[in-house]
């Protein structure tokens, strides 16, 4: 990991929705080094699932060896934004670096996102960063160091990142195209970034949202932290950039990223907005009808861990697909059935159905709960604890090792209904599987 300078010791750093997660793990980066921290989030009580506090971030960030302010602020309200800032200024002096950390996020598709969702997304994404870098800006520009930076996305318009959840992109990229005017409008004065991670962070809201096992797709908070650093070591004239962290990290000389792995070597979930994994791209010359990524969580604090709360996708018009050989479907479940055994249905406990379209089409179930494991054609006798649907193609492509589970769901090529930590569950068996077929 990237190892601290000292650079930010005495520097005070406004970050927003930092009593956990990314902000936090900002917060006690730049705490290290013996910064002056104000932590500018609205959690003052612990949430059941997601633990931390504006307090209890205050207490990590003194043990680290920094100064914190805890500031109670909702940057949806302007009048506690400059409360804060002033709380801020008057205790430390000024402000150096600015965070815009705080995110709305629903995966909703138009007709299936509230108006109130809508606004609470626009709020806090883009007006939330408008206004606090407004309110910061005066006192940046009085800094030597003068950074703000925004946890948004590069400006992708690639319709697939539009299609399932417009408002949220809009929301997102928000905050995007306020660095690209602030960056612009304050050159010379304030360095302007954006920073975004590669693939997916691990953080409590993962572990509600994304189920038991989903950690394992995911990189630590501190590749953020790490990268954020780098940023904030620049000087102002590096302004106006899209980062994405593991880049930027490169730059900086570290060659070993499974140290920022919650499981090194396990296949990596891609983050929203980026077209750099091939089987997440969608060509043009393909189909006009882009199909949408979607993350494999829902973030709605209401609901628990499964996938019940993400609406189902309605029925696109199939694409043409390149046929997959006669009785590849068959097959692959023959060879599936073969590799049952108890200790399999032990260590999964689930019912899975698959829908599938084209050639060699229809409903199969592979029942993982009953002793020794079955395979069957159509639905299983009882409900299914995970349902997938699938092109047959793009299924034995996936059992076959050749298409990754992962990269199948960000594309939209599968879709999956059910807890999403039981399907997880059944890529392990997948890999069983890649050598036999």
């Amino acid at each position: 990991m990237l190892p601290n300078t000292g650079k930010l010791a005495g520097c005070t750093i406004f970050i927003t929705g930092a009593s956990r997660g990314i902000g936090k793990a900002i917060a006690l980066k730049a705490a290290k080094d013996g910064a002056n921290v104000v932590i500018a989030a609205k959690t003052t009580q612990s949430h059941p699932k997601l633990p931390g506090t504006i307090y209890t971030a205050a207490e990590e960030i003194e043990v680290a060896g920094g100064k914190a302010l805890p500031c109670v602020v909702d940057v949806r309200d302007e009048q506690q934004i400059s409360s804060a800032v002033e709380k801020a200024v008057e205790k430390f002096g000024g402000i150096d670096i600015l965070v815009n950390n705080a995110s709305a996020i629903s995966l909703t598709n138009t007709l299936e996102t509230p108006t109130k969702r809508v606004d609470l997304m626009m709020s806090v994404n883009t007006r939330g960063t408008y206004l606090t870098s407004k309110a910061c800006i005066p006192f940046l520009k009085k800094s030597k160091i003068a950074h703000i930076l925004n946890l948004s996305p590069p400006l992708n318009l690639n319709p697939l990142w539009f299609k399932q959840h417009c408002a949220y992109t809009i929301a997102k990229y928000g905050m995007s195209m306020c660095v690209l005017g602030m960056a612009e409008e304050f050159k010379g004065e304030i360095a302007v970034n954006a920073l975004w991670p590669k693939t997916a962070i691990h953080t409590a809201a993962m572990d509600m949202l994304g189920g038991a096992g989903i950690e394992s797709q995911c990189r630590k908070v501190d590749i953020i932290a790490d990268a954020a650093y780098c940023i904030f070591k620049k000087p102002k004239s590096f302004t106006g950039n899209f980062v994405i962290d593991e880049n930027i990290l490169k730059e900086e000389g570290i060659k070993n990223f499974d140290v920022y792995a919650i499981t090194p070597g396990h296949p990596l979930l891609p983050d929203f907005f980026l077209d750099e994994h091939p089987d997440v791209i969608v060509e043009k010359k393909e189909s006009h009808d882009h199909q949408a990524g979607r993350r494999i969580f829902h973030e709605d604090y209401k609901h628990g861990s499964s996938l019940e709360a993400v609406p189902e996708l309605k029925e696109e018009k199939p694409q043409p697909q390149s046929k997959p050989r006669s009785g590849a479907v068959e097959e692959t479940f023959r060879i599936v059935k073969n590799s049952l055994s108890d200790e399999v249905v032990k260590a999964t406990q689930a019912v899975y159905q698959f829908d599938l379209s084209g050639e060699d089409g229809g409903t199969w179930f592979l029942d993982l709960k009953t002793k020794g494991g079955y395979v069957g054609h159509g639905e299983p006798s009882g409900q299914a604890d995970v349902v997938m649907s699938m092109s047959t193609d793009d299924f034995v492509k996936m059992f076959s090792g050749k298409l990754k589970p992962t990269m199948a769901f960000m594309s939209g090529k599968l879709k999956i209904k059910g807890n999403m930590a039981l399907a997880i569950k059944l890529e392990k068996l997948m890999n069983q599987m890649n050598s036999k077929l």
